[in-house]
């Protein structure tokens, strides 16, 4: 019996130690695929500041289409993506418009997500 135990214990230290070497090795290769990816992609740079984007998301366009519009109260019922659309387009134009006056500079685009 103790002949058993100590070859069990022999076999699980074996393989314990395999497994070490299995760790050892993956955090080798995540290491260097790391440098790899700083080196080739300049997105991933983490020491630059990232870009803040501000999104903006009108909650109801469709209430907004027909309380600002007259012919948007009759085609917000039959065509509402493109009333949706519109105001999204309207908004953006507003908002564009009321950056310019005030001096600051913009980019604006409409994202389909």
């Amino acid at each position: 019996m103790a002949t058993f135990l100590l070859i069990l214990s022999l076999l699980l230290a074996v393989f314990s130690g395999v497994l070490c070497w299995q760790v050892i090795e993956q955090r080798k290769i995540v290491a260097r695929l790391i440098t790899e990816t700083h080196q080739s992609d300049p997105l991933s740079n983490l020491e630059k500041e990232p870009d803040l984007i501000l999104t903006l998301k009108v909650l109801n366009p469709i209430t907004v289409a027909k309380r600002e519009s007259r012919s948007a109260r009759v085609l917000a019922d039959k065509l509402p993506v493109m009333v949706r659309k519109m105001v999204y387009q309207e908004v953006m134009k507003e908002l564009e418009e009321e950056m310019v006056e005030r001096g600051i500079e913009v980019e604006m685009n409409i994202e389909y997500r």
